[in-house]
């Protein structure tokens, strides 16, 4: 993996990290419910859980990501940067907010190139 890939991979690893958090920790406190635009505080506690589970399944793209890093498997970062890309174009779709495919996807898709022009 070259340098440039190996960044932009930690960079979307990072991010998934930083969306565990936000969704596993801080989603009904000021933070998440900001980030989200979530409508309310009771909104937020009534779907805790539903978070907290999505932002376990960030963790686990982050973990994959890592993994193919410290691995320098360059397949395994392909199959979770889909992943990424994929989910954030069905986010944007599903929440009809296109920002969640700017933050989540492009980041992924960078990296994708990245790979494949190397």
């Amino acid at each position: 993996m070259t340098l440039l890939t190996t960044v932009l991979i930690s960079f979307v690893a990072f991010e998934h990290v930083y969306f565990l958090i936000l969704e596993m920790f801080f989603w009904s406190k000021p933070k998440g419910i900001k980030t989200f635009g979530l409508k309310s505080k009771a909104f937020a506690e009534d779907t805790k859980v539903l978070a907290a589970n999505q932002g376990l399944y960030n963790g686990f793209l982050a973990a994959g990501l890592v993994y193919s890093i410290i691995q320098n498997d360059i397949n395994t970062a392909i199959f979770f940067l889909v992943c990424v890309t994929i989910a954030g174009i069905y986010g944007s779709y599903s929440t009809k907010q296109i920002k969640l495919f700017y933050v989540q996807s492009i980041p992924a898709i960078a990296a994708l190139i990245a790979i494949f022009i190397n």
